[in-house]
């Protein structure tokens, strides 16, 4: 009985993960199809009102990957917008959260637990609230229509400090006094000892932002109207190419989140379940 319980179990998890995952499993199959079987796929017959697509390409194809990859020279532009502005966001959320959780988790300021509280509610406000001020002082600052109007402000994000200081919360105090003892001193404890121990909400924080990164609309939307600097987020939606060739671009433009996702998977996970520890 216990057994059957546990196939039921995975079966039902399966079927889950089936249905969450089957948007990307069809656009990877329409990507590979044809231009006539995706006109079949796309008008539904006649007297049916849903498009009936097959569920594997009768006629695999790779002429929409070659139609976007060898003959759009601005796709790769994009590609690199959006990959240049994510690494660079994702570099400067490190230097900035990895010191600022470090000395919210360890320092013993008085006001420590309120300024952290103000950097959580920060973290919980979206960005049409503060759209309209990080607009009036990128334009002061004669930032607006470049990349660094998206990733200044986006470099001073509260949400990789929430994720890497429940991190560091988790070391334990003894080991850091041992380090103290030994006479190091706390950017040595911080690189030695913080980052090595502290590696899974670094990780985590890496992973999510890399991923909020290279899927952003708003913050390119508002703050750039040159089409040369937009990101891929963007630029997909305004190709002006065939369906196939659109969906091809759409399967390329998964494979960095999905890369980045799967090599830090397990790091992730162990960030999520230590930034849910109550102090």
């Amino acid at each position: 009985m216990k057994k059957l319980r546990q196939i039921s179990g995975h079966g039902a998890a399966a079927l889950l993960c089936l249905i969450i995952c089957s948007p990307v499993l069809m656009l990877v199959n329409l990507s590979f199809q044809d231009s006539l079987e995706l006109s079949k796929a796309f008008v539904p017959p006649t007297g049916q009102d849903l498009a009936m697509p097959d569920m594997l390409p009768l006629f695999p194809t790779l002429d929409n990957f070659g139609e976007i990859l060898l003959e759009s020279p601005q796709f790769y532009k994009v590609f690199w917008n959006s990959l240049g502005i994510a690494a660079a966001v994702t570099a400067g959320q490190l230097i900035i959260a990895v010191p600022a959780a470090w000395g919210f988790s360890r320092t013993k300021l008085r006001f420590r637990r309120q300024l952290f509280d103000l950097y959580v509610l920060l973290m919980l406000m979206p960005f049409q609230v503060t759209m309209l001020s990080q607009y009036i002082m990128l334009d002061k600052l004669g930032l607006m229509d470049t990349r660094a109007a998206i990733i200044l402000p986006a470099v001073f994000s509260a949400f990789p400090v929430f994720i890497i200081y429940r991190s560091f919360c988790s070391i334990p105090e003894e080991v850091l006094e041992s380090a103290r003892i030994d006479g190091a001193g706390e950017w040595q404890i911080l690189l030695r000892i913080g980052i090595p121990m502290g590696s899974a909400g670094i990780m985590a924080a890496v992973v999510l932002g890399f991923l909020d990164l290279w899927n952003m609309v708003e913050q390119p939307l508002a703050f750039i109207r040159d089409r040369k600097l937009y990101p891929l987020s963007l630029y997909l939606p305004m190709l002006d190419r065939t369906g196939g060739s659109i969906l091809a671009a759409s399967a390329v433009t998964l494979i960095p989140a999905a890369f980045v996702f799967v090599i830090g998977q397990d790091k992730l996970e162990a960030g999520i379940i230590a930034s849910a520890v109550k102090e």
